[in-house]
């Protein structure tokens, strides 16, 4: 039942639903502190056929419109399956009101959430329209503004629930049960299609109304519980909760010491170099003027830039003269830089001996445009470069009508060979461990297939070459990018792809243009291609928001099918370094051509392993559709500009200046 409360900020929380013929997933994310959003998928009986199960994705959203205070209770709206298939769409006005251990909800629902009946709709006193709903199940993915709080009837629900105090058992005490009683605006115990109606009878009508559940939250991360609905149902529910401002994290290695500053000695270009690579870098070139010292590095086992300039001043102080002053930091990632921050010696001293502070640090580091310097001969990196990784990978695919969760896991290992000056060869081979993915159902797109045959990738390209290409990145002006990539580019495409980007160092925006053509490869992801190619490219605009850590990128152009539109995509950014948001795009295929799912959309999740212990500026990422189609698809090159180089920006380093000294 619907209630008025939410989650703290933030909150990401995973689980299932089990119960008779059914079986829900879902995903909810406190988007904002007064926006909740979720999105479900349920795999039940496929009464149609007869036989097996179907599957059915939805998307809720509830917004609070006031908070509850000593008189007034909590107030929320919400929408319930607003962009699905329909069968458990539905719209409530709910308020809840707590008193002790008693928290009180009362609402009124409509759609599914309406047929208990047994209200006529207070709408229809404003318009005689909002007694008229359509109960047609589409292929959703299509907002049902003509359906939303529509109907004849209207039915009221509400409900009890009471905090438990800490109930004693052999093995101790067990706290954080809540008891609930409630009584159920949604009268249907089965979802075959459309509402009951007076003239066909209650066809799956509930047997009752008033469900009973006892729900345990042993810590924040933990929830289970377990109802009786419907007078006939036990139901099962667990779930994992996150908060991603404060994470659980694995303890990891304090910073090493910064050693005092040597008195009297000249410059160690070899020491400093063997100190940077101790730390996990590799050191592209130095060089000191007067009081300054410029260091150049790659890579390294950290996601921030505050993290990179605080190792490289702790690596490089016992190596540099003592009437060096200023650190002239450049951080470069694949190739190219992408920050250079003039960082104050004393400081750091300062702050790692306890007598200053990281905002002190912050205050007197200065950030300059990005741009590769020249250093003094024999002072420059070697080339060519290698590096390598083994990592695991795991795709999925969610709603599929015969397999539901659909899913392969496997191996990879990938290599890039620097050869300087932005130049670098790279490729990865990949192995299939496991999986149904390959039996997902066979694509029936009316586009060209760029995506829907993912099955068909899956089956016959369990061991495979994901990419093989060749690339350059550099900076042809200051705080300007530009990358240029040909070869396999991507598991399903192979061509060229050039991008450009103009990033400010120290503006909250940034502007890029790509543009490629690309032939599609076939299903073993070896050498041969197929007969589909096309001219693909997007203009985008990329802009930090002024509130809650958000941001925005919009890009428009022409997509993999030939379909020209825009993607929308809003984020938030933790100080934690997890992202999570979600993207929609609208192209000039129609709904209908386009088929299930309407349109592109999706949510995505991303978490920097460091998390998890180890130090690593790697993160782990996930894109959820509720169905993969062929409209609106863009390339999956490695290393997109933006990706690249939006941590060496001014935002990024006011985010986390912590890592000064972590």
């Amino acid at each position: 039942m619907r209630n008025a409360r939410f989650r703290p900020d933030g909150t990401l929380e995973a689980g299932t639903a089990l119960r008779h013929q059914r079986r829900f997933w879902f995903l909810n994310f406190q988007a904002l502190p007064f926006l909740e959003t979720t999105f479900r998928l349920a795999e039940r009986l496929d009464a149609t056929a007869g036989s097996g199960t179907t599957t059915d994705r939805a998307f809720d959203v509830k917004l609070r419109l006031w908070e509850e205070d000593r008189w007034r209770p909590a107030l929320a709206v919400g929408l319930q399956d607003a962009i699905g298939t329909g069968i458990y769409g539905g719209e409530y006005v709910v308020a809840s009101k707590r008193f002790g251990a008693l928290d009180l909800t009362l609402g009124l629902g409509w759609g599914r959430l309406g047929t208990g009946g047994g209200l006529r709709n207070p709408l229809g006193q404003l318009s005689g329209r909002f007694l008229d709903r359509s109960r047609r199940v589409g292929e959703g993915g299509t907002p049902a503004f003509g359906a939303w709080f529509h109907g004849r009837e209207a039915a009221v629900f509400g409900g009890i629930e009471y905090s438990l105090p800490p109930l004693p058992t052999p093995w101790g005490e067990v706290e954080g049960l809540r008891a609930k009683l409630e009584w159920s605006g949604d009268a249907l115990r089965d979802e075959r299609g459309g509402y009951p109606s007076r003239t066909t009878g209650l066809r799956g009508k509930a047997a009752s109304r008033l469900n009973l559940g006892l729900q345990w939250q042993p810590n924040p991360w933990v929830d289970a519980g377990v109802s009786f609905v419907h007078g006939t149902d036990l139901l099962l529910r667990l779930s994992l909760r996150l908060d991603p401002r404060h994470p659980p994290e694995l303890p990891r290695r304090p910073p090493p010491p910064m050693a005092p500053r040597p008195a009297g000695a000249e410059a160690d270009a070899a020491g400093l170099a063997a100190a940077l690579r101790g730390a996990g870098f590799r050191p592209l070139g130095l060089g000191i003027t007067g009081t300054e010292a410029r260091i150049a590095v790659e890579g390294g086992r950290y996601a921030s830039l505050a993290q990179v300039a605080g190792r490289v001043a702790r690596a490089a102080q016992p190596h540099l003269p003592p009437e060096v002053e200023l650190l002239r930091i450049e951080w470069h990632r694949a190739g190219v830089p992408i920050a250079r921050t003039v960082l104050l010696r004393e400081a750091m001293e300062a702050a790692t001996t306890g007598h200053g502070s990281a905002e002190e640090v912050l205050a007197t580091t200065t950030l300059l445009p990005a741009t590769a310097e020249r250093f003094p001969p024999g002072t420059g990196a070697a080339w060519p470069q290698l590096t390598w990784a083994v990592e695991p990978r795991l795709a999925l695919q969610l709603g599929d009508p015969r397999i539901g969760v659909g899913w392969q896991s496997g191996m990879a290992f990938g290599a890039r060979l620097g050869l300087g000056d932005g130049y670098a060869l790279a490729g990865s081979v990949s192995q299939a461990m496991g999986g149904n993915l390959d039996r997902a159902t066979p694509s029936d797109s009316q586009l060209p297939h760029v995506r829907s045959d993912l099955a068909r990738y899956a089956q016959e390209g369990k061991t495979a070459i994901p990419t093989l290409y060749g690339e350059r990145l550099w900076t042809p002006a200051p705080d300007v990018f530009a990358r240029l990539t040909a070869g396999m580019l991507e598991p399903m495409f192979t061509g060229a792809q050039g991008e450009v980007l103009w990033r400010p160092a120290d503006r909250p925006f940034a502007l890029g243009l790509d543009l490629g053509w690309v032939v599609q490869r076939e299903f073993r992801q070896r050498l041969a291609v197929r007969n589909h190619s096309v001219t693909t490219g997007h203009a985008a605009v990329y802009a930090d928001l002024p509130v809650w850590n958000l941001y925005g990128i919009v890009r428009a152009g022409r997509y993999l099918a030939g379909d020209w539109g825009g993607t929308l995509e809003l984020g938030r950014r933790f100080d934690s370094g997890i992202e999570v948001g979600g993207f929609v795009t609208l192209t000039n295929v129609s709904y209908g051509r386009f088929g299930e799912g309407s349109f592109d959309k999706g949510i995505f999740l991303r978490i920097p392993l460091q998390l998890l212990g180890p130090e690593t500026a790697a993160r782990a990422g996930a894109v959820i559709r509720p169905v993969l189609r062929d409209g609106g698809q863009r390339l999956a090159v490695d290393n997109p500009l933006w990706e690249a180089t939006r941590d060496g920006r001014a935002e990024a380093l006011g985010r986390g200046f912590l890592g000064f000294l972590h």
